[in-house]
């Protein structure tokens, strides 16, 4: 009973906030609804970057990761995602002071207007959507496996999903941005706090974590080398999934419109610098409980190694202390769920509707759409979570290939608008994703990626398109 009762305490602490969130809003306009009228500080700027970021895929992904290759992916994971944050000067100081200046909402709408293309805006919005969806399926998948391993089975994976999806869209549909802003930085602090405690949790019913680690080198020392379990980080995809987290974290639509969101240029600058020293320190974590996953569950394969972390804990700690921390894991799905359903929500409402059906919606019923679509969202989600198709890490690595397609042209568009052709940055969006699908179909045999992962020659690709095909004297 007590872990339901810490359950159901924490979900009810959301809908609060996201009432908090109701309340505070001062008009219930687009801008208000989505962007929170552009007036996030630097504390909440900061946290509602991490929680956006961290999702299922931290606390789950990274644990089966670890059990799976070692220590060598919280390196490759921890310094990626920390240089992810200069592509935020690239990408987001750019979009920052161009939505001030032309009110931009979405991405789509701000590369569709500097390029003067529908073709370029319709690509983003496509492009945004589509990848996003099996991202967006990961965070139910996760807190599914949650609720199932804290209850024993009792509430099963899928229920379990609905339940906590539920809950999200509910306080995502009563206030839109502020709210997803409040609950973000109650979850962040979640997250920080009880992943700290999981590993000491865990390290201490292990006699210690030296003493775990030791234990865990003398069973698998090839999860302590630089290349990791199986060897499988050769240099060409250490050098490949490096480059994927810089060039797809700004290019996730709910981290692309947070850039719109800070109050000023100095919040926008400190919430990315403390970004980058925060995977430094948190990522360690999960990675280490998946390693020393190995001293009580040895044998683990494939998709069942995402269940690491939770199984740990249940082995490992009272059920009253392992509901409390995996709370924290809830807060990492919730937190990038409802940004998801926000992010997706508003593109398909302003870039889609009000600009292919209806360009006459007025902003009353542009949030009714959003929040219409916020419900339809949620509800693909679940019917992708309900038969996952590959492990988590494996869903997120495509789904950020796909994304990071759209990084080239978006430095091209922001940067260097006045010399590139619009039709060039389509061209390199639409070759660069026919390549990815290519790849993933096995039409592209991965003989000639020469050992690098799929997002290396469908970079340079496209940026070689970019540099031939769109290149123009400054008028």
């Amino acid at each position: 009973m007590i872990i339901y009762l810490i359950i159901l305490a924490y979900l009810l602490l959301m809908l609060a906030s996201g009432f908090i969130g109701y309340k505070q809003s001062e008009t219930q306009t687009p801008e208000d609804y989505f962007l929170a009228n552009r007036g996030l500080g630097a504390l909440v700027m900061f946290f509602t970057f991490i929680a956006t970021n961290f999702s299922a895929f931290f606390f789950l992904g990274f644990a089966g990761a670890g059990y799976r290759i070692g220590y060598a992916y919280y390196a490759m994971m921890g310094f990626g995602t920390a240089f992810a944050a200069l592509s935020f000067y690239l990408v987001g100081y750019q979009v920052w002071k161009l939505g001030k200046q032309n009110g931009y909402v979405t991405p789509a709408e701000l590369m569709g207007d500097l390029t003067g293309s529908k073709t370029v805006k319709l690509l983003f919005l496509i492009v945004m959507v589509f990848f996003s969806l099996p991202y967006m399926a990961i965070q139910p998948i996760g807190g599914g496996i949650i609720v199932e391993s804290l209850t024993d089975g009792a509430v099963s994976r899928f229920t379990g999903a609905v339940v906590l999806t539920i809950f999200t869209v509910i306080y995502v549909f009563i206030g839109g941005m502020r709210t997803v802003a409040i609950t973000d930085m109650i979850q962040g602090i979640l997250m920080f706090v009880l992943m700290f405690l999981a590993v000491m949790v865990i390290g201490n019913a292990l006699g210690g974590i030296t003493t775990a680690n030791q234990q865990a080198f003398a069973l698998k020392p090839e999860l302590f080398s630089r290349g990791g379990g199986g060897n499988y980080f050769t240099p060409q995809k250490w050098f490949s999934l490096m480059s994927l987290w810089i060039l797809c974290v700004p290019m996730f639509p709910q981290m692309f419109m947070r850039f719109y969101v800070a109050k000023d240029l100095p919040s926008f600058k400190t919430s990315t610098i403390l970004y980058a020293l925060v995977p430094l320190v948190l990522f360690i974590c999960p990675v280490m409980i998946g390693v020393l996953g190995h001293l009580s569950f040895p044998g683990l394969e494939g998709k069942a190694a995402d269940d690491i972390l939770p199984m740990m804990m249940n082995l490992h700690a009272p059920a009253w202390l392992a509901a409390v921390i995996m709370t924290g894991a809830l807060a990492a799905f919730m937190s990038t769920l409802d940004s998801q359903l926000l992010a997706i929500s508003t593109i398909l409402t302003r870039d889609f509707y009000l600009s292919f059906i209806n360009p006459e919606t007025n902003f009353k019923k542009q949030v009714i759409i959003g929040r219409v679509l916020v419900v339809l969202l949620a509800i693909v989600a679940l019917a992708i979570a309900y038969q996952p198709p590959a492990t988590i890490y494996d869903i997120a690595k495509n789904a950020f290939t796909g994304l990071a397609v759209l990084f080239p042209a978006s430095i091209a568009i922001l940067h260097f608008r006045e010399y590139v052709r619009p039709w060039a940055c389509a061209l390199s969006i639409v070759v660069g994703e026919l390549l990815l699908l290519g790849i993933f179909l096995g039409n592209i045999p991965t003989t000639w990626l020469m050992g690098f992962d799929a997002i290396v020659p469908i970079i340079l690709v496209s940026t070689l398109i970019l540099l031939i095909g769109g290149i123009k004297k400054k008028s």
